[in-house]
């Protein structure tokens, strides 16, 4: 089943077949060669290689370093790395945003945001496109590293105008993360093709709306509220931001399930291990857009108040 996260096309993820072929696949490992076992079986099996054998079944069970083969726990432990490296520099950036802030300079900076927004977009797309020949897990942490500047940079700036918003964005993003995982591992929540392509039009919908936008906010057509552009506007005295917000954390819980869904795909193909750094990546990327999200949710909130 295909994800909505573009990190996650990679063949390997898909099609079991495409494992063989990818860089660092079976047919690299060594694996999966019916002829040594062919000739074994003709040879016949000496003492020393049925004390060999029983050895080896009594040894503990092969991790990802013995097998070259990607795991759970192997993606989970490069996950937490990833974000390890985000919170390090998104403290760079909260302190670079907030540096000028003076009693004559009460405007925070923005280059930071700008900086990680633009480096992080650059470095996706150079993850994303170049993870078909190779993963590379430099790039993913200059991402991380990028992205983690960005997220410091703009909750900084939320919160130096709605004090305590940090904390409420972060506890609410954790909240749905985890209750995502928990409905997945206990096997209640689980994708589907029929939901994925509800999905799919509703991000297309979602994309094309926030191009809009945009585009609406950077030619400064007039709107009431006006700093979320069509999103500060109200239905029924509802802000329509709100709404959407709400609709699409929704689709970023979904979206969640859908990325652990590829990962456990990619387990089951025996995907080669580097490829965890790719389903690190796609958590990552999710998990940041699920906590912007809620962060301008809350904005909106807070604002109307």
């Amino acid at each position: 089943m295909a994800s909505s996260n573009p990190a996650f096309n990679n063949p390997a993820f898909q099609d079991p077949r495409a494992v063989q072929t990818y860089p660092g696949g079976a047919q690299a490992a060594g694996l999966g060669s019916a002829t040594h076992y062919s000739t074994a079986s003709h040879q016949g099996v000496d003492a020393a290689s049925q004390a060999h054998l029983e050895g080896a079944f009594a040894a503990p069970a092969a991790g990802a370093i013995e097998t070259n083969r990607m795991t759970v726990e192997d993606t989970v432990l490069k996950t937490i790395g990833l974000f390890a490296i985000l919170l390090v520099t998104a403290v760079v950036g909260w302190v670079w945003t907030m540096a000028p802030v003076t009693a004559a300079n009460p405007e925070p900076t923005m280059a930071p945001w700008i900086i990680g927004a633009l480096g992080g977009f650059v470095m996706s797309l150079v993850v994303i496109f170049g993870s078909r020949k190779k993963v590379r897990p430099a790039l993913i942490f200059g991402y991380a590293a990028f992205e983690g500047l960005f997220i410091g940079a703009i909750s900084a700036f939320f919160e130096f105008i709605w004090p305590g918003i940090v904390v409420q964005a972060t506890l609410a993003t954790l909240s749905v993360v985890g209750v995502t995982l928990a409905l997945f591992a206990s096997g209640k929540v689980r994708a589907s093709k029929k939901a994925t392509k509800v999905f799919m039009i509703a991000m297309i919908g979602y994309l094309v709306f926030s191009l809009i936008n945009v585009m609406l906010m950077l030619f400064n057509v007039p709107m009431a509220g006006g700093a979320f552009g069509l999103l500060s506007q109200e239905i029924a005295g509802i802000p329509l931001g709100l709404i959407i917000g709400i609709l699409v954390v929704i689709m970023g819980a979904y979206s969640l399930v859908l990325d652990f869904d590829a990962i456990q795909q990619g387990v089951r193909n025996g995907a080669p291990r580097q490829l965890g750094w790719l389903g690190a990546f796609g958590i990552m990327v999710t998990v940041v857009w699920l906590y912007i999200e809620i962060l301008r949710i809350i904005a909106i909130v807070r604002g109307s108040n």
